[in-house]
């Protein structure tokens, strides 16, 4: 009897092996988003008052919402909350922060160059993740001109969505280096005031609430407005001696465009401030508090919040990394705070 005992014990082990062996391991870009949309219904971080989501697939990464159907379910489940709203709240065309709730809002896929802007793609977001958008974000590419996207900006208006315009500085999509043409010394000596100055008149024209940015993610060397290309830490080349010179350029160069648009009329746009969750290089003289226009200039801060973007990355918990960021936010002003862009990879 206590040999069968011992036997059907073995087997009992045998079976429950096999069940654990066979069971599927969850899917971690699932996890992640589940965590993200938990935390941010927790209130651990109450000055967030929007989100976005980055629903593009570029070079290794697939981060897109629907890159699984684990992936999608997860989103889906997440965003369908009552405390990720849909309607905005707006005072004298400008976008205020909600009485209760976050925002809900993404980049819908507009292309590789971020500017193929449809009805078309912001409808299929909508659709594929059950939930509607507050704004559309995408970029308005410099390249060899200075020109106010109306076409894109008319198309978002007319698809019941606020345009959210990226104002990006640069002449090519090269990353590493300084832009040829566009510094932000060049903006502070008023070499491209004519353009900016019909960018301003263009926007008043609209008449529509506009949400703009200039220089997205600014303590990142991956683009040529960061400190590193415009003078880095150095004290001695431009204006405060105390204060490191790439930096205090850029935030000059953004006072001075939305000086242009106040000044012509263009006082439906809410101004964004947008750095990246980890600053590279990783130097005192990157820190955010040094390219900050100010609170007179700036209507909400913005974040990029990324998990791994390719599936060698370590990974990272969406809450870690809000955990990081999110003092350095709070500190730099009271304003509300948006996830402009949040978004993570497959992983095995």
């Amino acid at each position: 009897m206590e040999s069968m005992k011992k036997i059907l014990f073995l087997m009992m082990l045998v079976s429950l092996f096999a069940c654990q062996k066979n069971k599927p391991t969850e899917n971690k870009k699932a996890r992640w988003i589940k965590n993200a949309f938990a935390t941010l219904e927790s209130n651990n971080f109450p000055r967030v008052k929007a989100i976005a989501w980055w629903n593009e697939n570029f070079d290794n990464s697939f981060l897109k919402v629907n890159s699984s159907a684990e992936s999608l379910n997860a989103y889906k489940t997440g965003v369908k909350s009552s405390t990720f709203i849909t309607t905005a709240t707006l005072n004298a065309n400008k976008l205020i922060e909600p009485v209760s709730g976050i925002y809900h809002a993404a980049f819908p896929d507009f292309g590789g160059t971020e500017d193929v802007v449809t009805s078309d793609r912001i409808l299929n977001f909508e659709n594929l993740v059950n939930k509607k958008l507050v704004w559309a974000y995408f970029s308005n590419n410099w390249y060899n001109h200075i020109q106010f996207p109306a076409t894109a900006v008319k198309t978002i208006h007319l698809a019941g969505k606020i345009p959210f315009i990226r104002m990006m500085p640069r002449t090519n999509f090269d990353e590493g280096g300084p832009d040829p043409n566009y510094t932000m010394q060049k903006i502070i000596d008023g070499i491209f005031d004519t353009a900016l100055t019909q960018w301003a008149i263009d926007a008043a024209k609209t008449n529509i609430p506009l949400l703009v940015e200039f220089g997205t993610e600014v303590n990142g060397n991956w683009f040529p407005w960061n400190g590193q290309y415009n003078g880095a830490g150095e004290t001695t080349g431009y204006g405060d001696l105390n204060l490191p010179d790439g930096p205090e350029r850029f935030r000059d160069a953004y006072r001075h465009i939305i000086d242009i648009c106040n000044n012509n009329g263009a006082n439906n746009i809410t101004w964004f401030f947008h750095a990246d969750a980890y600053g590279v290089p990783n130097a005192d003289w990157n820190k955010i508090e040094n390219y900050y226009p100010g609170d007179d200039y700036i209507d909400w801060l913005g974040v990029s919040v990324y998990g791994p973007q390719e599936s060698k990355d370590d990974y990272q918990d969406f809450v870690e990394i809000m955990s990081d960021i999110y003092p350095s936010l709070t500190n730099l002003s009271d304003k509300p705070i948006a996830i402009l862009e949040f978004a993570v990879t497959e992983m095995n």
